[in-house]
């Protein structure tokens, strides 16, 4: 019932799922214009643990209850005396009803990619030999380096020349 700050999965196989977390953390607050006793008053939950690791999940999260300040509708503490601010009117109290549900769920936000035709240089992609040749790369990269450097110091010593890649007969 009571709105949690949301946060993505840690797992690589839920990491694009979004989760209820356990409460707001005070950033979260702050940047809301809340502060935790209020935030806790009007049914908030505030996790004092919880750290942020982005600046987008902080922006989410306040947008969120800034959203859930906008529709709540605090009722007067004492019936009698003057209003203070943020409490609601007599016309808003009557209009007010109960939720029964669960307050502001949250969404999952599904990005569905329309279907295309295969272009040409997909179709003779391999995807294995790509990757076989970024590997043998990454693992040559110091001792080609190093033959190269050597070839350019030395250029008459024959063994040291690197080798024309051997072209393919059609």
């Amino acid at each position: 019932m009571i709105p949690n700050g949301h946060f993505h999965k840690d797992w690589q196989r839920y990491h694009t799922k979004i989760r209820a977390g356990r409460g707001f953390t005070l950033q979260e607050l702050k940047a809301a214009g809340l502060n935790a006793p209020f935030a806790r008053s009007v049914g908030v939950a505030v996790d004092y643990r919880r750290r942020n690791k982005s600046v987008e999940s902080v922006q989410l999260n306040a947008q969120r209850l800034k959203e859930y300040r906008s529709k709540l509708i605090l009722f007067p503490r004492h019936e009698k005396k003057k209003l203070r601010k943020g409490e609601a009117t007599e016309e808003e109290r009557n209009v007010a009803t109960q939720l029964k549900n669960e307050v502001m769920p949250i969404r999952q936000s599904v990005a569905k990619s329309k279907a295309r035709a295969i272009t040409e240089d997909e179709k003779k992609f391999n995807a294995y030999i790509f990757l076989r040749k970024a590997r043998a790369d990454a693992r040559l990269v110091g001792i080609r380096a190093k033959r190269a450097k050597d070839a350019s110091e030395n250029p008459e010593d024959v063994t040291k020349v690197a080798k024309e890649p051997k072209k393919s007969k059609k």
